[in-house]
């Protein structure tokens, strides 16, 4: 099969384009003129090129520019044999499509593009979806069929030395940038292959876009940075999609440029700014089911790599035993995040992920565990408007009896929705004076005296038991 042809996913038996699309073209009109159009312009370049020319197209040698002009010659010669007159702007259009399907991913290419898109979801090859500002949109984007999208799958999959097929129908894999991608295909979908990208924002936000756009205000991100500064282990947490990758990047931002990072992730989405940081990924099993690195196996590893800190991007199983484990065996300052919807939850995930690790541990000795590796949680939402906020940071205070006993030292309080559909409210702090004031004042690090003054009646009580 020529190179060219695989990269566009046509097979060479496509002789007849327009024969092929006549039916079709009489029932949806100018869109379906235009695909053949696309087609034609295919089947052109592969007839007219040398395999060594289809090669140097696709493998990204030239500049985009140049493919663009060559492009553009074959368009102009197709357009002009054509019956039909196409306006110059829809023939900038075709010779754009033709770009995306040979260098990029094809339909979605602008999607990804677009910076105002945070997600794509590829419900088979008719339905796809974009997340804008928090909010879902159907979108008017289609592949021509399921083996364009299955050829889609291929070209994100294939650079990673992964495969995807019936006998292994789930990939989690990462775009060039850096975008997070999830896979899967029949016979597990049943609705064709579904593909959700979680892009790569292509400039790291900081505290300050995060003040900026409601996800907390300055007096929480000040004690934020003094809690990184002071050493604390922290954990956040949040339901999926509502930011804890983000506020785990934003958090670490803070942590001192002499200091050697440790990451472990799933997907390598940290973007830390740092000098001395060491990127750890794990790997699935390949095709005859060895060669699997898990989260556990690089934490463990990251122990022995003389880590100033650890930051794993998310604890899902027995790793979170060796995540506890480090954190109360000197490596302070480690950072994670973790699925849950309160403070509260957290701590009952984490003595279930510790029993995964295989070890038959009493559960006061795991919530001892716990109560002395753990000194914050940040709590990060998504709300109803589609905004991401912190919602609480909790401190883990102590045992009394089998509990762990936890105190909310800020939280958001939301006060209603305008017309518009937005949240209001507030970020709140109760006034309580944290234990972590100690390892502050041992580090040097000073906070204003009023930041946990007395608030009323606020002061009272633990908000997050």
């Amino acid at each position: 099969m020529s190179l060219l042809l695989q990269r566009l996913g046509r097979s060479e038996e496509i002789d007849e384009p327009k024969a092929i699309f006549a039916d079709r073209r009489e029932s949806t009109g100018e869109e379906d003129e235009y695909q053949q159009l696309k087609l034609e312009i295919h089947r052109r370049i592969v007839d007219e090129m040398d395999l060594a020319q289809q090669r140097q197209l696709t493998s990204g040698e030239q500049d985009r520019k140049e493919v663009e002009g060559i492009i553009g010659e074959y368009c102009n010669n197709v357009l002009e044999e054509n019956p039909f007159a196409v306006p110059r702007a829809d023939r900038q259009d075709i010779v754009s499509d033709v770009l995306d399907e040979i260098l990029g991913l094809g339909p979605i290419e602008p999607l990804l593009k677009d910076d105002s898109v945070t997600e794509i979801m590829i419900n088979g090859p008719r339905h796809v979806f974009v997340e804008r500002m928090g909010k879902l949109q159907n979108t008017s984007v289609q592949f021509q069929d399921e083996a364009h999208l299955m050829n889609i799958v291929e070209r994100i999959v294939a650079p990673l030395g992964r495969r995807i097929d019936e006998s292994s129908p789930l990939v989690d894999a990462r775009l060039p940038d850096g975008s997070r991608v999830n896979i899967i295909i029949p016979p597990l979908a049943l609705s064709g292959p579904c593909i959700t990208i979680r892009k790569f924002a292509r400039q790291a936000l900081s505290i300050e876009n995060l003040i900026g756009f409601g996800s907390l205000d300055e007096e929480m991100a000040m004690f934020l940075r003094a809690c990184i500064k002071a050493r604390l282990n922290i954990i956040v947490s949040g339901g999926t999609g509502s930011g804890k990758t983000t506020m785990l990047n934003v958090v670490s931002s803070f942590i001192p440029s002499d200091e050697r990072i440790v990451t472990i992730e799933d997907a390598a989405e940290l973007r830390l700014l740092q000098e001395h940081v060491v990127t750890l990924e794990s790997r699935p099993a390949n095709i005859e089911g060895k060669g699997q690195i898990t989260i556990r196996d690089l934490v463990c590893n990251a122990l022995r790599m003389r880590p100033d800190r650890i930051i794993v991007g998310e604890v899902r199983s027995g790793e979170a035993l060796d995540m506890l484990q480090a954190m109360n065996t000197g490596h302070d300052g480690s950072l994670t995040t973790a699925h849950a919807n309160s403070p509260r939850d957290v701590l009952s995930r984490l003595e279930t992920m510790v029993l995964m690790a295989g070890m038959d541990l009493p559960v006061r000795a795991i919530r001892e565990q716990i109560c002395s590796a753990v000194d914050l949680i940040v709590q990060q939402s998504r709300m109803r408007d589609g905004s991401r906020k912190i919602t609480y940071i909790t401190e883990v205070q102590n045992m009394e009896g089998n509990v762990i006993i936890l105190q909310d030292l800020f939280r958001f309080e939301q006060s209603g929705i305008d017309e518009n559909g937005k949240i209001l409210g507030s970020f709140r702090h109760t006034g309580i004076r944290p234990r972590c004031m100690e390892k502050f004042e041992a580090s040097g690090i000073k906070l204003p005296p009023e930041m946990f003054d007395a608030v009323g009646d606020e002061a009272a009580g633990d908000w997050g038991n």
